[in-house]
Parts: C-alpha cells; sequence; structure tokens
C-alpha cells in the first residue's frame, strides 16, 4: 500500500487537538516533502527518522518520492512528538507493518538517532483525548506511568522502535504498563509546628474552609511564610478529576512528577516574576505560575515589590478561575483556579506598628508604600490580616494548635456543607448565590451597612465580608449569619483602614 494513515495528538496549551499523519510513496525524482505547518524541530523529524529506521534494522524507503501530510494544515506543529508517528506511517506505506495494524491506534514519541524512543511532554491530555476517541495509545516507556494515570485507556510502551515494530508483527508482545501510586506520597508541613498566632491560624481556617484569598501583613519573622506553606496541608484531598486537571498542566509544562501526584500544588513565585512568568504567555502560550497553582496555593511573598502591571493581571483570574491568553494566530484559555495567600511587611522598612519602635517611616512614605497595591486587587482578597511579633512567654500561655489533620477535617466538614448547600464554595458564589445564601436578617444588614459607610468600603468590599461571614457560619455549624459573624468578618478587613498619621 502507498498510502498510510497514523493518528496523533499535537500540543495547543492544555488540549491535545488530533492530527492524522498521511504517508505516501509514489515513483518518480527521491525526496521527501513535510508540509501541513510544521516548525522547525518538525520539519527536521525526517532526518531523525531516517536514521532510526536503519538503526533498527529497518528499510527507509529513500528511491521513492516521498510526501508526508500533517493534517489539519492550519494546526502549528512543534517538537519532536510526530517522528513515531511518522515513522510508523512510513513503515505501513511501504510494507513493512500489516496496513491496518494502527487503525485503532495514536502515536507520540520523539526518536533518537539509535532508534531509541524518546519521552515528549504533553502526553496526559493526549491519553485523555484518546480514551474519549476508544484508541489505544503507543508511546515511549518513559511516558507510560504518567499515561496510565488516566483510567480505561489501553497504553503500549516500547523502549525502542524496533520492540514497537515486533509487537505490531505479533513477534513479541509488550506489556501493558500500569502505574503504581501505593507509596506514600510526601506530606505537607504540620500547622502544629506554628507557635502563637492564633489569630492568624484561624484567618487561615477561614481561608481555607471557603476558598478565600488571605493577606496577611506584619514585621518580618511574625511567621507569614510559615503559615502560609501549612495551608495546603489543611485543604481536603484533591478528588479524581482535579488531579488530573492538575497533572495534564504540569505535563504540559514538563514538571509532571508522579512522586508529588496527587499533591495540591504550592507555587511560591519571586517578585521579579514577570507577566508571562505568573499568567502564562510567550509566542507559543505556556501556562504561568497561576496555572500551575490550579486547585492548590499560589504565595505571592513581598507582595508590593511584584510590578503593579504583573498584580493588576491577576484580577480576572481571581474572579473567574481562569486566563485567557490571545496571540495573532490563536486564544487560549487556562484553568486558575487557585487560593491566593500573599504576605507583606506593613512600611518600606518593615517594622511600622512593632513593638520594638524601630520604624522610622514617616506616614506618607507608609502610604506610598501601601498604594503600591491596588484598591480594586485589595477587594478582591477576601481577607486581610496584621500580625504582630508575640513574646515567648505569651506563645507558651496559648492553648495548643491542632496538627494539620484536626484543621483538615474541620475544614472539610465547612466545606461539606456548602457543596451540599450550593453546589461550590462560598468564595466561589455568584451575585444570585450571594442574595440567596448569605444576606442576613433585616436588622444585622442595616447594622452592617452602617458599618461599611463608616469604614469606607466599596461594594464588591462588603460582598466579601458577607461570604466570609457564611464561611464563618459554616464553620460553626449554624443555618444563617448573625452579628458575631459579621463583626468577625469585619475585622479581616484591616487594609481597608489607612494608617494614622
Amino acid at each position: 500500500m502507498s498510502l498510510s494513515i497514523v493518528y496523533s495528538r499535537a500540543r495547543l496549551g492544555i488540549q491535545a487537538p488530533p492530527v492524522t499523519v498521511e504517508v505516501h510513496l509514489a515513483n518518480g525524482m527521491p525526496g521527501l516533502t513535510l508540509v501541513g505547518l510544521p516548525e522547525t524541530a518538525v520539519r527536521e523529524s525526517k532526518d531523525r527518522v531516517r536514521s532510526a529506521l536503519q538503526t533498527s534494522g529497518l528499510e527507509f524507503p529513500g528511491l521513492r518520492r516521498i510526501t508526508i501530510n500533517l493534517a489539519p494544515a492550519d494546526l502549528p506543529k512543534e517538537g519532536g512528538r510526530f517522528d513515531l508517528a511518522i515513522a510508523l506511517g512510513l513503515l505501513c506505506a511501504s510494507g513493512q507493518l500489516p496496513a491496518d495494524v494502527l487503525a485503532d491506534c495514536e502515536c507520540l514519541g520523539e526518536l533518537a538517532l539509535s532508534g531509541e524512543l524518546r519521552p515528549v511532554q504533553g502526553v496526559l491530555p493526549a491519553a485523555l483525548a484518546c480514551r474519549e476517541n476508544g484508541r489505544r495509545l503507543l508511546l515511549p516507556a518513559a511516558n507510560a506511568a504518567e499515561a496510565a494515570l488516566v483510567e480505561g485507556i489501553q497504553t503500549v510502551a516500547a523502549g525502542s522502535l524496533a520492540e514497537l515494530c515486533a509487537h505490531l508483527r505479533g513477534e513479541q508482545a509488550l506489556q501493558t504498563q500500569v502505574s503504581d501510586h501505593s507509596a506514600a506520597a510526601p506530606s505537607y508541613p504540620d500547622l502544629s509546628d506554628v507557635q502563637g498566632q492564633q489569630q492568624a491560624k484561624r484567618a487561615l481556617l477561614v481561608a481555607a474552609s471557603g476558598g478565600h484569598n488571605l493577606l496577611l501583613f506584619g514585621p518580618p519573622g511574625t511567621g507569614k511564610t510559615l503559615l502560609a506553606s501549612r495551608l495546603p496541608g489543611i485543604l481536603p484531598p484533591l478528588q479524581e478529576q482535579e488531579a488530573l486537571e492538575l497533572a495534564a498542566i504540569q505535563s504540559v509544562c514538563g514538571q509532571h512528577s508522579l512522586q508529588h501526584w496527587p499533591l495540591r500544588p504550592f507555587r511560591a513565585p519571586h517578585h521579579s516574576a514577570s507577566a508571562a512568568a505568573l499568567v502564562g504567555g510567550g509566542s507559543q502560550p505556556r501556562p504561568g505560575e497561576i496555572s500551575q497553582a490550579h486547585n492548590g496555593v499560589l504565595f505571592l511573598d513581598e507582595l508590593p515589590e511584584f510590578d503593579r502591571k504583573v498584580l493588576e493581571m491577576l484580577r480576572e483570574p481571581l474572579e473567574s478561575g481562569q486566563i485567557h491568553i490571545a496571540r495573532a494566530r490563536e486564544q487560549i484559555s487556562f484553568p486558575a483556579r487557585f487560593q491566593l495567600i500573599a504576605a507583606m511587611n506593613p512600611c518600606p522598612c518593615g517594622y511600622h506598628g512593632d513593638s520594638s519602635q524601630r520604624c522610622r517611616c514617616t506616614p506618607e512614605q507608609v502610604e506610598r508604600y501601601r498604594q503600591r497595591l491596588s484598591g480594586p486587587l485589595l477587594d478582591r482578597i477576601d481577607l486581610h490580616l496584621g500580625m504582630h511579633n508575640e513574646p515567648l512567654s505569651l506563645q507558651d500561655q496559648q492553648p495548643g494548635t491542632p496538627d494539620s489533620a484536626t484543621a483538615s477535617a474541620l475544614v472539610a466538614r465547612a466545606r461539606q456543607r456548602q457543596l451540599q448547600r450550593q453546589g461550590c464554595l462560598n468564595a466561589q458564589l455568584s451575585l444570585d448565590g450571594l442574595r440567596r445564601w448569605c444576606l442576613p436578617q433585616t436588622a444585622d444588614s442595616a447594622w452592617l451597612e452602617q458599618c461599611m459607610q463608616r469604614l469606607g468600603l466599596s461594594r464588591r468590599a462588603s460582598h466579601r465580608v458577607l461570604k466570609v461571614a457564611r464561611t464563618l457560619a459554616d464553620m460553626a455549624g449554624v443555618e444563617q449569619a448573625g452579628r458575631g459573624e459579621l463583626a468577625e468578618a469585619l475585622q479581616y478587613r484591616q487594609l481597608d483602614r489607612r494608617p494614622a498619621g
């Protein structure tokens, strides 16, 4: 047969659109033409495939005119992921493999000159799409464990092209590899390691229970970073679909590690991170830190030190849970449903309001420092809490801190109430859901309105207060938020109050 068709998958964001590799052999001047919008690495595949076939003891049909089409023609193709599909297409077209052996298969893999199969990125999205089409997936052995995360898919993993060809001819069967996740995953740092700071721990539990964003501000050494690193450990375990979404993003980024699956991610980019690094982008858009923190925690330390334009880009994903990246040729959306935990100093020197009285910043300097954060961004952060250095004697007198397991059980119960009532966490409630589930009684509502006017809070900030109060009610197991929950929620809007001169 002089024409063969092999199925493969491209990589477009975290999607895996289908690609049909058509190989045609014809009489005429010997040569190889590769079409279908291939970029440089794909065009170079003809040289890798030729050497891989020859070193594997197979014949490259060099005396024929070869045309290889990667359809659809308007979809950009990148990387070496099509090497295996091209090689198998040449073997089928030249009669070295049965013509119909690949009819129910999809192929991914890069070829070394020796014929070895090398791993590629983005296998998990391709495996999910392959399962939907009811096909087998042929891939390198190094990618087998990652593909096995997808249940209900048959994978055939080989270490070399020669092994795979022997399997397809029925000469030597390859075993389907299954990933083993029985080993215990690395544990998160425990909440009981944090001494003192009972109010901050309470705020952390509130944030975890309702999926709220949290901003901690205070002098250096008060435990802001220590507390933030404990948040993933008190969040409920990832559901299977959430874990697969996260693994697909990590697979596309080339950072997928089964040793940390299915732990919630904790991403902590440096304040020098660019906009593309934080929210994603590039000429061929890739997920940024906010997408790699999907279903997990994004920790931004020294928040005012980030470029203001970079921080303003967080406003849309904080509301919608996704980021849209537009380029001239394509528009791509990445999921970004992360929980933001930020930390900052109260002033440029870091000691404003500290009992040591080391701060020499003027009120104007403090105000300029805090003005680096815009009002719309602060409105989208549900809880603002100041932290202070505590004497060791006071820490010893405070009640013991629950460990992460105990705190996680409390958080899970509060979240379960929210999911049963409204189908989502309180932080994700729409305006209609807010009106239905979060409005207090008439007397409490009037009292809250007076407090809002006195504090000068925006309407968005008032919505955040209502959502936090609803979470406090869920933690207490009561049906409706009362004045006590509303008052505590208002206490978590401390940065809305400007420092006194």
